[in-house]
């Protein structure tokens, strides 16, 4: 980012500031996830967050970017992700139609064919390449542990420098570097290597006043006590034996559901029929219902 950071460079002061920010876009944190934000812009390094599903990580990045007025440029990670379809690919079909249309006016200079062809016109920027092409941008990484290590490596690599080489035209680097967000659900170890190069920030679940404050800021339609309930059952099912605990996400997405078929107060005959709002496994929901929903809205 040349010799501004991007803290600097947003006139951003302090992680409360920071804070502060993120809130008028609707997204509470706590004082431990603001000043690992600050550092990280104001470090010009990328940021690490780890933690389980729906803890609001890739809401996060979404959040900053739209804080820092830049675009979000998503790249989800899966398993067999490798570094052509982050990088770039050349458009075989557009080179093609140049070609046939070089033939038909008569064009006889290979060399200068040859060159045309591999013309920046005709390369794809994927998400690694856009972001490094793109100021001010926010590159956000998602779910990293469910890319390969080779992938891993290969992502070190560029976060290192920011620099691209493509063989046909060169080295392409990062006027200013993207601010970028690399999360994972730990369904597998990061290697040690990738951390050292980030801030890291591991992300819990919210504590109940937390959430409460997340859902009335997100649905102010929500009525205060259903607001509660809700959250009081999200924490009572983290804490159960599930194969699938509910994030803040799904809390939200059950809430969302309640508003919409008007719901002021949860009570266990409407909780039984929208549990596939918040709960995404059958097993779950048979051994949520068994054990009872009076006890999961009621129970202390």
């Amino acid at each position: 980012m040349g010799d501004r950071t991007a803290a600097a460079a947003f006139d951003i002061a302090t992680p409360a500031e920071l804070a502060g920010l993120l809130d008028r876009h609707a997204y509470l944190c706590d004082d431990g996830l603001a000043t690992a934000g600050f550092l990280a812009l104001r470090m010009g390094r990328p940021l690490f967050l780890e933690g389980e599903a729906g803890v609001g990580k890739t809401e996060l990045a979404k959040t900053l970017a739209a804080v820092l007025g830049a675009p979000l440029i998503r790249l989800q990670c899966y398993e067999g992700l490798d570094a052509s379809q982050a990088l770039y690919d050349w458009d075989f079909p557009r080179q093609l139609l140049h070609l046939r249309a070089a033939e038909a006016a008569g064009v006889t200079d290979v060399a200068r064919l040859e060159g045309e062809l591999y013309d920046r016109r005709f390369l794809m920027a994927r998400p690694l390449l856009q972001a490094l092409e793109t100021a001010p941008s926010v590159l956000l990484v998602d779910e990293i542990d469910r890319a390969d290590d080779e992938f891993e490596a290969f992502l070190l690599e560029v976060l290192s420098d920011f620099t691209i080489s493509v063989p046909e035209l060169g080295t392409i680097r990062a006027e200013r570097p993207p601010v970028v967000v690399v999360t994972s659900n730990r369904t597998r170890e990061v290697h040690d290597a990738l951390k050292r190069r980030c801030l890291y920030h591991w992300l819990e679940h919210p504590s109940f006043d937390r959430e409460v404050a997340i859902i009335r800021r997100r649905l102010p339609d929500a009525a205060g006590r259903l607001a509660g309930q809700v959250a009081h059952a999200a924490q009572r099912l983290r804490a159960a034996d599930l194969l699938k605990p509910p994030g803040v996400a799904e809390s939200l997405d059950w809430t969302e559901a309640l508003v919409a078929l008007g719901v002021r107060e949860l009570d266990p005959e409407i909780a039984a029929v929208t549990l596939g709002t918040v709960l995404k496994y059958r097993e779950d929901q048979e051994r949520v219902v068994a054990q009872g929903l009076d006890a999961l809205l009621n129970g202390g």
